[in-house]
């Protein structure tokens, strides 16, 4: 059976983030053929297009890992009605320099949490736009934005049950859209 080694891009440092939370949870949801591996992107530079001949080792790093992966799993918070900017700079970062991009090709899926009922819908969309230039073949269907509120996970950390069925769903047309798409 092959295994399939998933980069999960966290779009919030926060400690306490729910949206690390959410990573963390549904990736328990996956089969065993599944494996994540969330991506460190808080200790990256801020892009700097003089830097491309020669990349920070964090940044090196980076683009390692979304090499070795078969795809992506984007979790991300919503900053001002976009994504926060440290996912938006390790997206500029693992792209560069023009024409050696970590991400080109790999499927990828997007789901998040807001506070508000709508906020990670709005940073999704933007993502998407990014995505779809850097030829990401992201999963459409079915959307998840999630609203961080009580049962959304249990005392273990888990997806509640409220959402468990939903959220398992999703999981069944990723790991299907991942199988069909990945290299």
């Amino acid at each position: 059976m092959k295994q399939y080694q998933i980069a999960v891009v966290v779009g919030s440092l926060r400690k306490e983030s729910f949206n690390r939370k959410v990573a963390n949870a549904i990736a328990k949801m996956a089969p065993s053929d599944f494996s994540f591996q969330q991506v460190q992107i808080g200790d990256l530079p801020l892009y700097n297009q003089d830097d491309d001949g020669s990349p920070a080792d964090t940044v090196r790093r980076l683009k390692r890992e979304i090499t070795a992966s078969h795809a992506l799993l984007f979790v991300t918070a919503e900053y001002n009605r976009s994504i926060p900017g440290v996912l938006k700079n390790a997206i500029d970062h693992a792209s560069r320099p023009y024409g050696q991009s970590a991400w080109e090709g790999k499927p990828a899926g997007v789901i998040g949490v807001s506070v508000g009922a709508t906020g990670t819908s709005m940073a999704q969309q933007h993502l998407r736009n990014v995505l779809a230039y850097l030829d990401v073949p992201t999963l459409g269907q079915p959307e998840i934005f999630l609203q961080a509120k009580e049962g959304l996970f249990d005392e273990a950390g888990d997806i509640g049950p409220a959402g468990r069925k939903f959220l398992q769903g999703w999981m069944d047309r990723y790991v299907a859209w991942v199988k069909r798409h990945a290299a």
